[in-house]
Formats: structure tokens, C-alpha cells, sequence
């Protein structure tokens, strides 16, 4: 049996910040979600699991946050 590669994808950011610097990025890193800011990208970044992003995301859509 071969183990499995590690996967992880490119940072991204939404396509409606363009160039500006004061964003979220997301990459996926084997089945979570990490977590930075653009704006200090050598900082630490958070991971969350996918039913955690998922919440997220909902709560982004129903409009829960200012």
C-alpha cells in the first residue's frame, strides 16, 4: 500500500480584492482549511476543519456578522 501525498493548494483570495492587501486567504491543506491575512502573510495562519468552514460560510450568507 503507497501513502497517501500531502496535499495542499495555492493561497487564495476572492477575485473581487484584485491587488489590494487587506484580505482573507484560504488554501487547502489535506482536508482542512487554513486561514491567513494579507496583510502579514508571514504571520501565523489558523486551521479549521471542514465542517467548521462550512459554518463559516453559512453564517457569511445568512448575513450573521457587520
Amino acid at each position: 500500500m503507497s501513502t497517501p501525498q500531502h496535499y495542499q493548494s495555492s493561497w487564495r483570495k476572492s477575485s473581487h480584492s484584485s491587488t489590494q492587501t487587506n484580505c482573507v486567504e484560504v488554501r487547502y491543506d489535506n482536508g482542512s482549511s487554513a486561514i491567513r491575512d494579507s496583510k502579514n502573510r508571514s504571520a501565523k495562519h489558523i486551521t479549521i476543519t471542514p465542517q467548521q468552514w462550512h459554518d463559516f460560510l453559512v453564517a457569511v450568507k445568512v448575513d450573521r456578522f457587520d
